[in-house]
């Protein structure tokens, strides 16, 4: 059901300086940067700093619904139902 974890957003207080390490230092391709967050590819994996957030994990399935309700059925505790997102996504968050 669960293909591979697809995105890690990790907070942080410096936004400059997180990109400088792992740009700069690091060498991680930058696929992206707003004023208060960015994110890295890191084999495929996009790994995402972010003032302001929380640490956030998420997985990749081949279909949303049917994940959410395989894991619902067995307890999962969710916060929502799947939500189409403006970035073309589908997503929901889990407790």
């Amino acid at each position: 059901m669960i293909k591979k974890i697809y995105h890690i957003t990790f907070p942080v207080s410096d936004i400059k300086k997180a990109v400088n390490f792992y740009e700069n230092v690091l060498g991680l391709k930058k696929t992206g940067e707003w004023g208060n967050y960015a994110i890295f590819d890191v084999g495929g994996v996009e790994l995402a700093f972010g003032l302001n957030e929380r640490f956030r994990t998420y997985l990749l399935v081949d279909d949303v619904d049917v994940a959410y309700n395989a894991l619902k059925e067995k307890g999962v505790n969710f916060v929502g139902e799947p939500k189409d997102q403006f970035w073309g996504g589908k997503n929901s968050r889990v407790r």
